[in-house]
């Protein structure tokens, strides 16, 4: 594979992860050091890992997991965003919504990163070369744009979060739910 695609499918496959992390960094309203960079490298890794796992279990578990993995994506998501929302309009004294919390992060990872296990498998099939040069390439450019993009993100998010003056935990929690069904509408083909 080309370098030019690997950075176009790197660039598609860390949307999700730059959304998510403007929605952290809105509600975060501040750097949080470890967490932040706990969420940068487990995008990263998780994104790149999951197109290499991918490729690598394509030929033992893609008829099983491909008819339900957006469907995974999208539980994972939606749980998530859900808990946000009632978190917002509803919060507790002792516990509140904490979106760098290292179990979220890890979620959230998993959630992110479940379409470039897709992208792994289809990358077994379109046999863009064999072994590990093959795939170690777009793995790693995957992993590198999805890190940066999420710095970016929380970046961003954290600039907004802080000119507004209300809670965005349930906006976050919409937009968390919008992801898991644009995985939805675009696993069932039925966007245009």
């Amino acid at each position: 594979m080309h370098i030019t695609e690997s950075i176009l499918l790197g660039l598609a496959l860390a949307m999700d992860c730059f959304a998510v992390s403007v929605t952290a960094g809105t509600i975060a309203k501040r750097i949080v050091a470890r967490p932040m960079l706990a969420m940068t490298l487990a995008f990263g890794i998780f994104q790149g890992g999951m197109v290499v796992a991918g490729w690598f279990v394509s030929s033992l578990f893609s008829s099983i997991l491909a008819p339900i993995d957006h469907w995974i994506a999208f539980g994972l998501l939606a749980a998530i965003g859900v808990q946000m929302i009632r978190e917002g309009f509803h919060p507790k004294e002792d516990t509140k919504f904490d979106p760098l919390s290292y179990k979220v992060i890890l979620t959230l990872a998993v959630a992110t990163s479940i379409d470039a296990m897709a992208v792994g498998v289809s990358m077994a099939f379109m046999q863009i070369g064999s072994g590990w040069n093959a795939i170690a390439q777009p793995a790693s450019v995957i992993a590198l744009i999805s890190s940066l993009l999420t710095v970016v993100g929380l970046g961003a998010g954290i600039f907004v979060g802080r000119k507004i003056p209300f809670c965005m935990t349930p906006v976050g929690g919409l937009i968390l739910i919008g992801i898991g069904i644009k995985i939805i509408i675009e696993h069932l083909n039925l966007w245009p």
